[in-house]
């Protein structure tokens, strides 16, 4: 039987060779019109191209990230809904992942796992920017001095985080409505599902394998400090003051 790590080299030998364009390729742009459309979802264009992050994210690895796992499940989302009522279908998916008790039990678990796979990628696609080792501006940049004791103390406690995820996950930076917090999620669950109240993510990291193993193998520790060469602060900004409002 094939391994993960095999796989996953098996899917970079074939992927210059395959071209992936079902027609759920053609989605909306991955940011809020992500998470306010409904079933059939789409998956969010990346918004530039494949070798725009060289040499911290290879044009290899954001191809096969896109195009076949974040396709993957928003074709596995789609396939669970299709079962679903219309009251259901009809539902966003920002409201799917808020409201998943209300979710049929035999879909559930499948809506958990593809609907925060697609949400939390299309916000990873737009956190995803070359930024020239810049840093947060603004009241972002002020409110995470006044959590953390500034910015370096600030990467070195998320880093931190994103390294201890078991397995696959993610690590964010999160707020909710001016408080900020640093959170882990395993798998693809998201931090608008979180049980005592919804959190707007702000940063986050994919610590998945299939997010940095063709270039860093096992080297996580590589993947998450060349990550901080690639935090669109503007957009993060954006999202911080978004979730201020709702204070």
């Amino acid at each position: 039987m094939m391994t993960r790590r095999e796989a996953i080299k098996a899917v970079a030998l074939t992927a210059g060779a395959l071209a992936v364009t079902p027609s759920f390729l053609k989605g909306a742009t991955a940011d809020s019109s992500a998470s306010n459309a409904v079933y059939p979802f789409k998956v969010p264009e990346l918004g530039y191209p494949y070798d725009a992050l060289e040499p911290y994210i290879d044009a290899q690895t954001m191809q096969i990230h896109h195009d076949k796992h974040n396709a993957a499940y928003v074709e596995n989302l789609n396939k669970a809904l299709a079962q679903a009522p219309e009251s259901i279908q009809k539902k966003s998916l920002e409201d799917l992942l808020l409201n998943l008790d209300k979710i049929p039990e035999n879909i559930r678990t499948a809506v958990r796992n593809n609907g925060g796979g697609q949400y939390n990628h299309a916000f990873f696609w737009k956190i995803l920017k070359k930024n020239d080792a810049g840093q947060p501006i603004g009241d972002l940049s002020k409110s995470i001095d006044a959590t953390f004791g500034g910015y370096p103390a600030f990467q070195a406690k998320f880093s931190e985080a994103a390294m201890k995820v078991f397995g696959s996950g993610w690590a964010w930076l999160v707020a909710d409505g001016k408080n900020l917090a640093i959170t882990t999620r395993p798998n693809q669950d998201c931090p608008i599902s979180k049980p005592d109240g919804k959190e707007i993510p702000i940063v986050g990291i994919d610590v998945w394998e299939h997010a940095y193993y063709l270039k860093y193998q096992n080297r996580r520790a590589e993947y998450v400090k060349a990550f901080w060469n690639l935090v669109n602060w503007d957009y993060a900004a954006e999202q911080y003051a978004a979730a201020s409002k709702q204070a």
